[in-house]
């Protein structure tokens, strides 16, 4: 079965508050959310709303943006995965290297675009 959006949160919740070495005291007292619903949050067993979820963040001190590319990563199936930027690199390399632009020369400079062309 497939991982759960909501046991991905919990999961990444709880590393960034482990890795801070912060108690669920501490984060739910700056949360202003009870310790056991924290606590079932970071289980996966309660699904955490947005405003939880940014006075989650918010405590932790960390962007809400950077903790849910965490839990894409960990949702994808390791088969998907891939590293994008060497994508995105061989791709814009391509575009520059098939790209020409032409500026046309400005009237009346008809002999200086002749001897550029030449």
């Amino acid at each position: 079965m497939a991982m759960l959006l909501r046991e991905a949160l919990g999961e990444s919740l709880r590393r960034v508050r482990t890795q801070q070495g912060r108690t669920l005291r501490e984060v739910s007292t700056g949360a202003r959310v009870s310790l056991g619903y924290l606590s079932e949050v970071e289980r996966g067993q309660k699904e955490a709303s947005s405003e939880l979820l940014a006075a989650i963040c918010d405590a932790l001190d960390v962007e809400i943006a950077d903790l849910l590319l965490d839990v894409g990563n960990a949702m994808r199936p390791e088969e998907t995965m891939r590293p994008a930027e060497p994508v995105a690199a061989e791709a814009a390399d391509t575009a520059l290297s098939a790209t020409k632009v032409v500026i046309p020369a400005p009237s009346g400079h008809r002999e200086t675009a002749a001897l550029a062309a030449a």
